[in-house]
Order: structure tokens, then sequence, then C-alpha cells
């Protein structure tokens, strides 16, 4: 229990189980507004359902923990009730920095020694196995049958990895189908059900320490959803090119454990509309707390990044590439648009070495360490999980010593319990370095980030680097407005967005050291505001950022940390309008699919700041797609106006398109 800066107002503790017939037993709860309610029973295994607003959403679904030398099969012998448990949680880089959270906690007692906690919250329901031995247990595998009611579409993203589908990047479109349709291929998290008229469940996990993360395949005869777990690793092996380590032969069992252990939170969140999605807390919430005492170190901040745009400068009297030269430039560059950090991705050590303590011949790193200290901008460094982890108190402490901020960390590429434990390693031993991470190649968050803040951001999204070879079927603005009320309920995403070529539909090419966006110049623009994303790129080369000057000018005055985050309007899979703020400024941004739209953006937001000064205005500039932004993708027009809280202004998004604008304070 969380007790260190939590409230408890127990309204009763009792035994609330109650005879459901002669041999099974049955407990239920409800949320703190009564809306949510859960009932719980042994009658052939432990099961559970779900309600919202008296609506069924999952029939009686079994879950179980099969612990090796325990009965698995296991009976309620009591449980006990604590209504409206309060925690306030401090969330430094969150979309929110402070989490108000209220929940019902019902713990159920079973047979076989284990405890099953369900936390009733009014947005979702979450519940974990807790187990007490005293010595180090085998988990066989963990059960849980979601079972939908009626059929609902889901939306769900497939493994990419056919021959073994438990490896690889957690990069995908979502499939949006009926259960009843749905494909039987492995699938990871989040899973949305939509049930119709705004309601949805969301299927997430958090607090997954020591042990593996769930993947769940889709049963289209039974509408159910079927966890599924990697097996503990037996042998490994590493690819040549980049030392990564693989999987090669797996045990007969998906965890090893010390005996006493909380399990991960298995999350179902429950909105009634999708403007909830984007900014739902529970994994966030369900996280351990912080172990890292002093957070004042960490400085969230944009990045230049040059493997997107392929180290792509021109006009230059110099060789672009992995070189000092090149480095000094973008290094010049950030320092020129006050961004904070330059990453140097792959190359800067050969990745076919494993050794990420010596850097090739062509850099310099004490020199492009001290010329980028005296620019005011900090340099981070690209590694792999395993090569960091192989060398990881050493790593650290050099790096840490030289002035790095921080590790990009790249191909996990899985999520069975030794991943986990090398994750939590290198986030503990590079908090304790004061190194930032920011993990790429890596399962969907799952709060993390509340452990140890130090992680900025992670990837798990079908991100622009895809547009680098992409076929043209692929479809970037419809999940440009898709991901946001999917992925990100997990955590924010290092999208690395910024293009500056941008083009139709009829006209987009995948061109590999050239790169360009699908959709249009201020749908790129609004993703700074629209994604959570303490730590972001500008993945454009810095030659397409100075002939575009006034786009980098607005880029790069967006914080990429926010007093407070809404959504204002959006429909999953069509648009999306997200307002946030900071102590200076409001900053709105909009974004659509292939379909053009107008949009009538209502600035009734600010009659709270103007509550002592009625009818004040603001100055408003605002990024718009341009005329003949339809074609031209890199059309854009700019207004400057004056708005207060009785101001409506109707914006034109073309297709792809998007807008963005900040109202100073």
């Amino acid at each position: 229990m969380k007790t260190f800066q939590t409230i408890l107002t127990i309204a009763s503790l009792a035994i609330v189980a109650t005879p459901a017939s002669l041999s099974a037993r049955s407990v239920s709860a409800t949320s703190p507004d009564g809306q949510i309610v859960v009932d719980i029973t042994d009658n052939n295994g432990v099961s559970f359902s779900l309600s919202h607003g008296g609506k069924e959403l999952l029939r009686p679904s079994l879950i179980a923990l099969d612990v090796q030398g325990v009965p698995s099969q296991a009976k309620i012998k009591n449980s006990s009730l604590k209504r409206n448990v309060k925690e306030t949680i401090k969330a430094p880089f969150h979309h929110t920095p402070v989490i108000n959270a209220e929940w019902n906690d019902l713990t159920v007692r079973l047979s076989n020694g284990e405890n099953l906690t369900f936390r009733i919250f009014n947005d979702g329901v979450a519940y974990r196995f807790s187990t007490d031995s005293k010595k180090p247990q085998t988990v066989a595998s963990e059960t849980a049958e979601y079972a939908l009611a009626g059929d609902p579409t889901l939306y769900i993203a497939h493994s990419t990895n056919p021959d073994n589908p438990m490896a690889m990047a957690f990069q995908n479109f979502y499939s949006v189908t009926p259960a009843s349709s749905a494909s039987p291929l492995l699938a990871f998290l989040p899973v949305v059900a939509d049930y119709g008229n705004g309601l949805k469940l969301s299927l997430m996990e958090s607090d997954v320490e020591a042990y593996p993360g769930m993947f769940v395949t889709a049963d289209s005869v039974s509408n159910t959803l079927s966890a599924r777990f990697a097996a503990y690793p037996a042998k490994t092996d590493y690819y040549p090119w980049r030392k990564q380590e693989y999987v090669t032969e797996r045990e007969n069992f998906i965890a090893k454990t010390p005996g006493k252990m909380n399990f991960p939170w298995r999350i179902l969140a429950v909105t009634t509309d999708d403007r909830q999605m984007p900014v739902n807390n529970l994994v966030y919430t369900l996280a351990s707390p912080s172990r890292v005492a002093d957070t004042s170190w960490i400085k969230p901040g944009q990045s230049a990044w040059e493997w997107w745009n392929d180290w792509g400068l021109r006009n230059v009297p110099f060789k672009a590439g992995i070189n000092n030269d090149t480095y000094k430039y973008f290094i010049d560059f950030a320092a020129n648009n006050d961004i904070e950090y330059v990453v140097l991705d792959e190359g800067w050590y050969d990745p076919k070495s494993g050794d990420m303590l010596t850097t090739i011949p062509e850099i310099d790193l004490p020199m492009l360490i001290d010329y980028a200290n005296k620019k005011g901008v900090g340099l981070w460094l690209w590694t792999v999980f395993n090569v960091l982890d192989s060398q990881l108190e050493e790593a650290c402490k050099k790096y840490s010593d030289m002035g790095i901020k921080g590790f990009k960390v790249d191909f996990l590429d899985r999520n069975d319990q030794t991943a986990a434990e090398m994750t939590y390693r290198i986030a503990d031993a590079t908090a304790k370095n004061n190194l930032m991470l920011d993990l790429h190649g890596f399962y969907p968050p799952t709060g993390l980030n509340r452990t140890y803040p130090n992680i900025v951001n992670f990837e798990s999204v079908f991100g622009m680097e895809e547009m680098k070879w992409s076929d043209p079927s692929v479809d970037m603005p419809e999940y440009d407005v898709t991901f946001p009320f999917i992925r990100m309920m997990t955590g924010p995403v290092d999208f690395t967005p910024g293009a500056m070529l941008n083009a139709s539909k009829a006209d987009w090419k995948a061109i590999y050291s050239s790169p360009m966006s699908q959709g249009t110049r201020c749908h790129q623009i609004a993703n700074y505001i629209v994604q959570d994303s303490p730590f972001t790129m500008l993945a454009d080369a810095p030659s397409n950022y100075i002939d575009n000057q006034e786009c980098t000018d607005f880029i790069t005055a967006i914080p990429t940390v926010f007093e407070s985050t809404r959504i204002l309007d959006g429909k999953m899979g069509e648009y999306i309008v997200t307002l946030r703020e900071t102590p200076d400024a409001w900053y709105v941004a909009g974004q659509t699919d292939w379909n053009p739209r107008d949009y009538t953006l209502d600035f009734s937001f600010l009659g709270d700041a103007a509550a002592s000064a009625p009818g004040r205005s603001y100055a408003v500039t605002l990024f718009r797609d341009g005329e003949n932004a339809e074609k031209q993708g890199r059309d854009y027009a700019i207004d400057n106006f004056n708005a207060n809280a009785s101001t409506t202004k109707t914006i034109h998004l073309a297709p792809g398109g998007g807008f963005a604008l900040k109202i100073a304070k």
C-alpha cells in the first residue's frame, strides 16, 4: 500500500463475501460514484464481470495466477473493502503535474494463499495478484480471459513479426474490427473495445517489474481477449550488426519470483467520451512511487536530431555525416534556436563492437561536449539496451562525469521478465548518475516514468521514422488522430515529429534520405501540442528548418511540459483538438485525418483567467493550412488577432491538415 502520501477515508472495512450457492461465493464492489460495478465469483475458478451505468462490459472473465506447487483453482475465503481511498500524486513531466486519485479498494483472500486486490476508480478498474510466500516461486502462467459483452468494435495492434511474434518493436497501426471478426494474431496493449455511444473499455497494465508484459489474442467465436506472456528466456544470442541480444530458447514458465510479491496491475479503463482517453491517468497512478528523491536535475526539452533526416545538411563546406563538423553544425543550430539538446544517434560508436565506451575515430566526444557546453546545449547518446546493460556502471559514470545529459536506449524488442529487469537496472543506474532516458524499441509504457522520472519519453508508437520506408497505403494522418486516444493513455510518445517536407495523399512517397510527412505543414506543427512528449525531436534537417524559420521559431517556443492538458474536442480516428496551459500562454492545436473539415474554436476556456478582468483580450498567433494546402502540403498561413472568452473562430483544416495557435498571457 502506498502510504507515504495516501490519505484513507474508510467508510467500511468488512467481510462482504456472501454465498452465491452451496459451492460458490461472490463479492461485489462499486466505484466511488457508483457507476462501475465489479462482481467477483469463485464458481469454476475465480472470475469477475464489469458493468458501467447498468451496461455490461465484461461477462464473467476467468483470472488466475498459476504458481508451481500452488493450487490454481482457488476459492474466495473472505474479503474486505475500503471506501474512498484518496491519494494526491505529484506527477512531474506528466500531462498534469498533480493527480488527485480516488478509488474503492477491495481485497479478496483466496484459499490457495494468494490475494487479489481490485481498485475501482470512477474511470476504470484495476486488479492485481499478490503472494506472501517466504520462499522463491515459479509462475507457470497467468490466466486472464476478458469475455467481452456483446460484439464491440476492437482497436487492436498486432505483432509485426509473424515468425516470432513476441519479439518486435511494438509499433503498428490499429486494426478496427468487430470482436466477432477479429484476427487471432498476437496483439500488444493497449487494446480498446468500443461499445458505441462513446462508451469504451481500454485494456492496459501498470507496475510491471520483474515480470513479463501482457499480450492478447482475440477469439472471434467467444468474443474474448486472452492474455499471453513471453516465457522466461533460457538462452540468448546476439545479432552481429548492433550486438543486440535476442532470445533463442525459452523455459516452460513465465517468471521467477522471490516469493512475496505484488504482481502487475491489469487495468480496464472505462471512458464515456473520447476526450477522456488521452488524459486518463490510471497507468501513472497505479505505478510504484518515485525512487528518485531529487528530480531537480531532470530537464525535459526539445532536441535537434540527425537520424531521420539522414544527416541531411546542405550548403555546408564539409561532408555531412557522423563526424565532428556535422555535430558542431547541429549544436550551432540548436544554440541559435534555443533548442536544449542534440542527440548523437547510431554510429558515434561502432555498433558491431558492442562497446559504447569507445567512440569511432571521426568523433571527438570530449571536444563536442565542451563545444556544446559553451553554447548552452546538452548532448544525448544513442545505444542498445543490452550494450548499455553490459557496461552499465562504467558507462553511466563515464558519460555523466563528461557531461552527457542522457541516453536514447534502443532495440529491446521484447517484454519478458529479464527484459523488464534490464530496464529497471538501467533506469536505476542512470538515475543515480543524473542521466535521463528515452526508451526506444520498447514495450508500451507501464508507469515506469512515475517510478523513475528520469525516463522522459518512450517510443512504442508508429512514428515519423516509418515515413522513410513505408508503402503508400500507410495512412499516417488517420493514425495521428487515433493513437493519442489509445497509446497516450499509457504514457508519453517519442513520435519524432517536425517534417518540413509535407505532401498530399496523392504526392507522398517514401524517400530515405529526404523524407517527407503525409499531410500538411500545420498538421506537423500541431504534433508538438497534441502529443505528450516531454523530450521531443525536431526530426528534420537544420537546413530545412533554416529555410522555414518562422515555423521553426513557433515550434521551438512550444514547451514540452505543461501545467494542464485538456482535450477540447475530438473523435478517435477522425480528429483531435488539444488545449495546454503554461504560466505564460495557452497552446491549442487540432489535427484531422484525410477528410477536410471546418472547426469552430470556442475561446471560452479563457473565461477562468478573465474572471478578475472581464472582457480581457489576449494576443493570438495562429498557424493554419493555406488556401492551397490540399495540393501543396507545405502551404500555410499565419493569422494574428486578439481573442477573449466570448470569441469564436472557424478554422479550415485541409485533408491531412491541422492548426496550432499560441495565446500569450
